[in-house]
C-alpha cells in the first residue's frame, strides 16, 4: 500500500496555550504535594517521619520507570527502523527527557540514604559477614558516584535523541534519521547496564543481604509495560483535546495494545522465574525476601499483585477488540499504571512494616508531588515542540500504517 502524503494543520500537532495552562496547574499540584510530603515527614508524628523516605522512593522509582520505559521505546524504534510508531515517538522522546528533572528529585534519596539503606549503618554492617564483603560497592561515596553516572548517561541519551529529532523538524534532513539509527545500538547497551545497576542500588540494596541476578530485568519489565500503558493514555487524552485526530488511528492503538499485552506477559514471566528459582533452591539467605512478602497483610497483597498485574490485563487485552477501541485501551492503561505502583510498593515497603501494609497520606503526597512536576515538565516542553516528528522520512508510512 502506498504511503499517503502527511497532511495536518499546526493546531492539530501543537498544544499551544493549553500547554501553559496544564504546566501551571500540574506544577502547583506538584509543589503543593512535595511541600505536604516534606511537612508530614519532618513535622508529623513518628510513623509519618519513618514513612517519608520509603514512600518518596516508591513514587520516585515509579516516575523514573516511566521515563526509562520511554527511553527504551525511542531506542528500540530507531534500532529496528520502525515506521508504524513515528507518529507517537515524539511523546516518548519528551517523556524520556524528564530524566533531568528526576536527577534533581533524586537529591532527597541521596540526602536520606541513612534512613533508607541498612548498609549505611556501620553497626549493621559490622554484624553482618555478608555486608562486610559488599562494602567496596555499598558505600555512600560510591553510591553518589554511580547515581551521577546513571543520570549523566540518561541525560546525555535523552537530550541527544530529542535534539536530533527536533532538528529534523526544522531542517527536514533525512541524514539525522540515519544518525539516530547508528547511535541506537550502543545507546541500548548503555541503557541496559545503567538501568540494571540503578535498580540494584535504589531497590535491591534496601535489603542488601539479599540479591537476585534477574532483578534488573524485573525492573526493566515493569518500566516498559508501564510506559506502554502511558503511551495510549497520552494519545487518547490529546485526541480528546482535539490534537492528533486522524493521525493516531485504531491501527496505532492496536499495536500499542499488543505491546501492553506482550510486556504484561513478559513481566509475569520474569516475576515467576525469580520466585520459582528462589523457592526451589530454598536457601535461607534468599527466601527471607519473599517470606516477608507472604506474612500478615502482605499475603493478600501478593495475591492481588499476581491477579491484578497478570490475570486481569491478560484476559482484558488478549482480544483484538479492546486494543482497537481507545476508551477500552485507556481503561486498561490506567489499571496497569495503578498495578505498577502496587508492584513498586511491594518491592519497597515490606521490610519497613513488619507484616502491615503501611498506607499513609504521605504516599499520596509524594505521588502527587513528583507526578505533578513530571506532567508539568512534559507540558512545558510541548509549549514549543510539535506533538509529532513532522519531517521524519517515515511519517507518511506511519500515517498509512495498517495491521494485517
Amino acid at each position: 500500500m502506498s504511503a499517503k502524503t502527511p497532511t495536518f494543520t499546526a493546531d492539530e500537532i501543537r498544544l499551544g496555550p493549553v500547554a501553559g495552562k496544564v504546566a501551571a496547574l500540574t506544577g502547583v499540584v506538584g509543589i503543593a504535594g512535595l511541600a505536604a510530603a516534606v511537612g508530614l515527614g519532618y513535622f508529623g508524628d513518628e510513623a509519618a517521619r519513618a514513612h517519608f523516605f520509603p514512600s518518596y522512593l516508591v513514587s520516585f522509582c515509579y516516575f523514573l520507570s516511566l521515563t526509562m520505559g520511554a527511553l527504551f521505546f525511542v531506542l528500540i524504534q530507531h534500532l529496528t527502523r520502525a515506521g508504524w510508531s513515528v507518529v507517537v515517538r515524539r511523546l516518548a522522546e519528551v517523556v524520556a527527557a524528564n530524566v533531568g528533572l528526576l536527577a534533581i528529585l533524586a537529591l532527597p534519596i541521596v540526602l536520606g540514604a541513612k534512613e533508607l539503606f541498612i548498609w549505611m549503618d556501620p553497626a549493621v554492617v559490622a554484624a553482618s559477614p555478608i555486608l562486610l564483603k559488599k562494602t567496596s560497592y555499598l558505600n555512600f561515596t560510591f553510591f553518589c558516584v554511580r547515581m551521577a553516572v546513571y543520570f549523566g548517561a540518561w541525560t546525555l541519551l535523552t537530550g541527544w535523541f530529542l535534539k536530533k529529532s527536533v532538528e529534523q523538524d526544522r531542517t527536514g534532513n533525512d541524514a539525522l534519521t540515519t544518525a539516530m539509527q547508528r547511535v541506537a545500538a550502543p545507546a541500548m547497551f548503555l541503557f541496559a547496564i545503567t538501568l540494571t545497576f540503578a535498580s540494584f542500588d535504589l531497590l535491591m540494596s534496601l535489603e542488601a543481604e539479599w540479591f537476585s541476578t534477574i532483578f534488573g530485568v524485573y525492573f526493566f519489565a515493569g518500566s516498559v509495560v508501564s510506559f506502554f500503558a502511558l503511551l495510549p493514555l497520552l494519545s487518547v487524552r490529546l485526541q480528546s483535546a482535539g490534537r492528533l485526530r486522524g493521525l493516531i488511528t485504531p491501527e496505532h492503538y492496536h499495536d500499542m495494545g499488543k505491546l501492553m499485552f506482550a510486556f504484561t506477559v513478559f513481566w509475569t514471566y520474569i516475576a515467576f522465574s525469580q520466585y520459582m528459582l528462589i523457592w526451589y533452591a530454598n536457601l535461607p539467605e534468599e527466601t527471607g525476601w519473599f517470606h516477608r512478602r507472604q506474612v500478615g497483610d502482605w499475603t493478600n497483597y501478593s495475591w492481588f499483585l499476581l491477579i491484578g498485574h497478570f490475570a486481569v490485563p491478560f484476559f482484558g487485552l488478549i482480544s483484538r477488540i479492546p486494543k482497537r477501541r481507545p476508551a477500552a485501551l485507556a481503561f486498561a492503561a490506567v489499571w496497569l499504571l495503578f498495578m505498577h505502583y502496587v508492584d513498586l510498593y511491594y518491592l519497597v515497603m515490606p521490610h519497613t512494616s513488619d507484616g502491615r501494609i503501611p498506607l499513609s497520606i504521605v504516599d499520596l503526597a509524594c505521588f502527587l508531588g513528583i507526578g505533578g512536576l513530571f506532567v508539568a515538565a512534559i507540558a512545558t516542553r510541548f509549549k514549543s515542540l510539535a506533538l509529532i516528528p513532522e519531517k521524519d522520512p517515515r511519517l507518511a508510512e506511519s500515517l498509512a500504517f495498517e495491521n494485517y
